[in-house]
């Protein structure tokens, strides 16, 4: 997938205002529209214009666009980072297209996966909910927390800039919470209209990138390294997980890859998840005359073929 910069198609810098986007659209798009334009690429461009002016029109949508930065060029190779829209507070469902117009795969990677903002109407109404994507340690989840968050919500300032405004909020996370669920704040929504009550603030909750564990809904992966002989002769290990330490009894003649199951010591739930260590074999350098003749006395004892198995 390549990156695409929405501020390039329009021709802008990332300091555009947002009337200026509103008229730099409405120039092109007359242009390069297929029932005007004698360009052979009119239709494409035309297509390009309206995915870049779907989400520079929108501060939300844009302030997510903006806040992965300007180094990212045209064309280049691109995976959105994890964890990319954490913080930012947005009405509605999210912030998606709900338009039904055909995106491309940039487009659809960011934002095409959420729904569309609802609507208000009348002088007395319920605030509009919001929704926000927060990452936690997964420690948290094992043991319940409470923590502080700050969140992000894209307005316009007067200049026509769109601009963040933060808010802190503490919030209570629930032992054996996992990573989709939603938290629901009551009331920290948009106020209502009038004398129409608040609506409610809705947190996505996801994992912050962990070095060791791999989660899949409750279940925990663990990547365990061993020496060789611990795995030819088996082991007993003190193997550390996000609650506590706990003692794993690897069997002699494990393989790489091997799944070892610690029932019940994934995220806490009814049931609760599992956790599994899968066994990767590490190989000591060859780093020392001394370590090299060991090798080399392993070669001459155990005349192993590492490749029997292939053919050809």
């Amino acid at each position: 997938m390549k990156f695409k910069d929405y501020y390039e198609t329009f021709g802008l810098p990332r300091s555009a205002t947002q009337d200026d986007i509103k008229r730099a659209y409405r120039k092109l798009a007359r242009k390069f529209h297929p029932d005007v334009s004698k360009d052979p690429d009119a239709e494409a461009r035309f297509k390009e214009l309206g995915e870049a002016y779907a989400v520079l029109k929108d501060p939300e949508k844009r302030a997510a666009y903006d806040q992965m930065g300007s180094q990212w060029q045209a064309g280049q190779d691109f995976q959105p980072p994890p964890g990319w829209d954490a913080g930012f507070e947005f009405t509605g469902r999210d912030f998606g297209s709900g338009d039904g117009m055909d995106y491309s795969d940039f487009f659809e990677a960011l934002f095409g996966h959420q729904g569309r903002a609802s609507q208000r109407s009348g002088a007395q109404s319920r605030g509009r909910d919001h929704h926000a994507k927060v990452s936690i340690d997964l420690a948290d989840a094992y043991r319940g927390a409470q923590r502080s968050i700050v969140l992000r919500l894209p307005t316009v300032d007067a200049q026509g800039h769109v601009a963040l405004h933060e808010r802190t909020l503490d919030v209570s996370i629930p032992k054996g919470i996992y990573a989709g669920q939603h938290l629901r704040l009551a009331g920290q929504g948009e106020p209502g209209l009038g004398d129409g009550p608040a609506g409610d603030l809705y947190l996505e909750i996801g994992f912050k990138p962990q070095a060791q564990f791999r989660v899949d809904r409750r279940d925990v992966y663990l990547d365990l390294p061993l020496a060789p002989w611990e795995a030819a002769l088996g082991c007993s290990l003190t193997v550390a997980t996000p609650e506590a330490a706990v003692q794993l009894a690897v069997p002699a003649g494990s393989a790489a890859g091997r799944r070892l199951r610690l029932k019940g010591k994934g995220i806490p739930g009814n049931p609760p998840g599992d956790l599994y260590a899968v066994l990767g074999i590490a190989l000591p350098p060859a780093d020392s005359e001394g370590a090299k003749e060991a090798y080399r006395t392993m070669a001459e004892l155990f005349k192993f073929d590492a490749r029997a198995g292939m053919k050809g």
